[in-house]
């Protein structure tokens, strides 16, 4: 049986604040994949980047809805219920 996500109301944005990772941007580092936050705009860099912005952003704030921020991919993903949306 599939799992409803109940979160797409934290849903308020799909503009990136950055064209990277907020934070491998001051730092000089790098990264793989980008993610955006849906809830805020922050952008991280994904889990198979070494610093895995995304999820920590996630762990920081709470915010459970994100999108890749990928040229041409529309999937999101749910931090919560762990399930991917595509398109989000």
């Amino acid at each position: 049986m599939s799992h409803a996500c109940q979160h797409f109301d934290q849903i308020h944005t799909h503009h990136a604040n950055t064209l990277g990772c907020e934070e491998c941007l001051k730092t000089g580092d790098s990264w793989v994949h980008l993610r955006v936050c849906l809830s805020c705009g922050h952008v991280g860099c994904c889990d198979q980047s070494p610093n895995r912005h995304a999820t920590k952003h996630y762990h920081a704030t709470g915010h459970a809805m994100m999108r890749s921020g990928e040229p041409g991919e529309t999937w999101g993903w749910c931090y919560i219920d762990r399930e991917m949306f595509d398109p989000i």
